[in-house]
């Protein structure tokens, strides 16, 4: 079967690459992980607005279109809502009745085979530390089987973040961490599925602190720097959990 042809997705990812590939410092690990096919979950903290951009650059290594769950409301946006269309993101209805249609798309999205991309925080963390996920990506990886790959990302921070003057240099690195995929199986509680998930991400989330190979310079306002261990204030800090 050819592949289908999206051309406003190939016209994103044109004009978007070269920015972000020449106007970050980026070091990746794990990458592999993501395979070239067949359907897959990422899940990820959020600690910018550039995340969805930083994942869909990474996942294009990998030939990956991403299928984002966003949050409705941007897809009334004059501008970006036609893109968000056409490019098949997934809207999700936050704290309505209708939060469930959401994981139905992502179901069909991964059905399709496709690479679904989720914050399962829900929301940029205003301490920059992963929180406690909420259960939907457990509930999409049991219904559908499909194992969970479970991404740190940092350094976009620094560029564009909830409530902060947007501020952008040359060269600020950007951190990303693919971790092993895990499954929530049929029997499993989905709470505790959950804080695997979140675990598992606080773990990729550490790591990428460690790898990040810039600190905030004499003088500079150093309110986007964490140390790795801080990553799993919330959520506690088991060991992984790849299955």
């Amino acid at each position: 079967m050819l592949p289908t042809v999206e051309p406003v997705y190939g016209l994103a990812r044109a004009l978007l690459t070269p920015p972000l590939r020449y106007g970050l410092k980026w070091t990746v690990e794990g990458a592999h992980t993501i395979p070239v096919r067949g359907p897959v979950i990422l899940a990820s903290n959020h600690v910018s607005y550039l995340d969805p951009l930083v994942l869909a650059y990474v996942a294009k290594d990998r030939a990956r279109n991403v299928r984002f769950l966003t949050k409705a409301e941007l897809f009334e946006h004059r501008a970006l809502g036609p893109v968000l269309r056409a490019t098949h993101q997934i809207p999700v209805q936050r704290q309505t009745t209708d939060a469930a249609t959401s994981l139905a798309a992502a179901e069909r999205a991964l059905n399709d085979g496709e690479c679904v991309v989720i914050f399962p925080e829900g929301t940029i963390s205003l301490d920059l530390d992963p929180m406690p996920g909420k259960s939907g990506t457990a509930r999409l990886a049991q219904s559908t089987g499909v194992k969970v790959t479970p991404v740190g990302v940092w350094g976009a921070q620094r560029i564009l973040f909830k409530g902060r003057k947007p501020s952008w240099s040359p060269g600020v690195a950007e951190s990303v961490v693919i971790g092993a995929p895990l499954r929530v199986r049929p029997g499993d509680d989905i709470g505790a599925a959950t804080d695997r998930i979140m675990n598992a991400i606080a773990h990729a989330v550490a790591r990428a602190r460690e790898l990040y190979t810039q600190q905030p310079s004499h003088g500079e306002d150093d309110w986007w720097a964490r140390p790795p261990g801080s990553a799993f204030r919330h959520i506690g800090h088991a060991s992984g959990a790849a299955s």
